[in-house]
C-alpha cells in the first residue's frame, strides 16, 4: 500500500480506468470471436455482419485508448482477409463445377507473367503550379526590381 498522497490518488484513478477499459476490450475480444465462428460456419451475410460489428467495437476501443491503434489495424486486417477468403472460396467452388476450362487459365496467367515485358515508355507529368500568393510575391519582387 502506497503511503504518498499522489501515488494513493494515482492507485485510484489506474483502477477507475482499468475497469472502464475492460468493457471496451471484453467487448472487442467478444465480438471477434462471433466473428471468427460466423466465418467458419460459412454463412456469408451473417459473417459480412459480425466482422462489420467487430471492427466497430475496435475502433471504438482505439479511440478510447484502451488498443493500439496498429494492433486494432491488425485485427481488422485479420478479420477482413479471413472474410475475403471465404467469399473467394464460395464464389470459386460453383465456378469450377459449371467451367472447367477455368481451372487452365491461371497456368496462362502464370506463363505471361514470367514473360519480360518490354519496357513502358516513361510518362513525364506536368509540373505542379505554384499557389496564388507564391506568385503574388514573385510580380511584386519583380515589379520592386524594375522600379530600382
Amino acid at each position: 500500500m502506497a503511503n504518498i498522497k499522489s501515488q494513493i490518488k494515482r492507485n485510484r484513478q489506474n483502477e477507475k480506468r482499468r475497469l472502464r477499459n475492460r468493457v471496451f476490450r471484453g467487448e472487442a475480444r467478444t465480438a471477434i470471436k462471433k466473428a471468427r465462428v460466423a466465418i467458419q460456419t460459412g454463412d456469408p451475410e451473417a459473417s459480412k455482419a459480425a466482422v462489420l460489428l467487430a471492427i466497430r467495437k475496435l475502433d471504438r476501443a482505439a479511440q478510447h485508448g484502451v488498443l493500439h491503434r496498429n494492433n486494432v489495424a491488425r485485427r481488422k486486417s485479420r478479420l477482413m482477409k479471413a472474410l475475403a477468403s471465404m467469399e473467394v472460396k464460395e464464389v470459386a467452388a460453383p465456378a469450377a463445377e459449371v467451367q472447367p476450362e477455368a481451372a487452365e487459365a491461371p497456368k496462362a496467367k502464370r506463363a505471361a507473367a514470367s514473360k519480360p515485358k518490354a519496357k513502358e515508355e516513361a510518362v513525364e507529368e506536368p509540373k505542379a503550379k505554384k499557389p496564388a500568393s507564391a506568385e503574388k510575391k514573385t510580380a511584386a519582387k519583380k515589379t520592386s526590381a524594375k522600379e530600382s
